[in-house]
């Protein structure tokens, strides 16, 4: 049957598939729009599957919150920057959020279909990468800082914080997303990571030409650094001398999460 440029053309703009893949696509079927879709999906699916090895180290993320009561991340990952701020790509990490908020991370598998969707009209390896839900304990509260640029979330930082004023939470929440912490306290640090770093800088240290008998503490301050780089309650608010541990004014941090896009 005869397709006419109208319908090729609201074809396309509802797939993203090529001139000539949507004029055949509704050809075949006769004209059904939904039949002419799931054919262009399937051949997309096909396609997609030989992009399964491509890097997709850009991204979006995005943030949902239920006030004190609950946040959620997702990170929604692609090939290019460019995706990474298409608007269809930015709405969809949004609603995966609000998802994951409404009902827990399972419900990221309910999108399966909006995620091929898209994944066939950008043509590129579109998938879920982070999934975070933190639900507040009662009595805790939370703070929330998203780091948006060129239109999209790239930086998410949820904070959970126990008898800390919402100013503090907001200082600390802010410093987790430069300074990107692995751990919350030194207790978190696995045991053999401290001892294999405690053996390097023992051997460092002897190299330097230090006498013995201050190696214990010259090895013991350089750990301290060590720890001030990756655990959270050791570093300097802002990398000012003031430790985030010392700056809660009796409260305290309970966790956090943080997810950077394409990470």
């Amino acid at each position: 049957m005869a397709v006419t440029a109208r319908a090729v053309k609201e074809m396309r703009d509802a797939t993203g598939a090529g001139l000539m893949d949507a004029k055949r696509a509704l050809t075949e079927a006769s004209g059904d729009a939904e039949a002419a879709k799931q054919i262009l999906r399937e051949r997309g699916l096909a396609k997609a599957d030989a992009r399964s090895g491509r890097d997709n180290d850009q991204g979006a993320v995005a943030v949902a919150r239920d006030s004190d009561a609950a946040a959620a991340v997702v990170e929604l990952r692609c090939e290019t920057d460019f995706s990474a701020k298409n608007e269809d790509f930015t709405a969809l990490a949004a609603a995966l959020a609000q998802a994951v908020l409404a009902g827990g991370p399972g419900e990221v598998e309910a999108h399966s279909g909006a995620i091929d969707d898209l994944r066939l009209k950008l043509k590129e390896r579109v998938e879920v990468g982070a999934v975070e839900l933190v639900r507040a304990a009662d009595g805790n509260r939370l703070d929330v800082y998203l780091h948006v640029q060129d239109g999209r979330g790239v930086n998410a930082v949820v904070m959970e914080g126990r008898g800390v004023s919402p100013e503090d939470l907001h200082k600390v929440a802010l410093h987790v997303a430069f300074a990107r912490p692995r751990f919350l306290s030194a207790d978190e640090v696995p045991a053999d990571e401290v001892e294999r770093e405690r053996s390097a800088l023992i051997e460092i240290t002897r190299a330097e030409g230090k006498p013995e008998r201050a190696l214990d503490k010259i090895v013991e301050g350089r750990l301290r650094s060590w720890y001030g780089e990756r655990v959270l309650l050791e570093q300097g608010l802002y990398g000012d001398k003031t430790l985030v541990k010392d700056s809660l004014k009796g409260g305290s941090i309970v966790r956090f999460v943080q997810v950077v896009a394409g990470v």
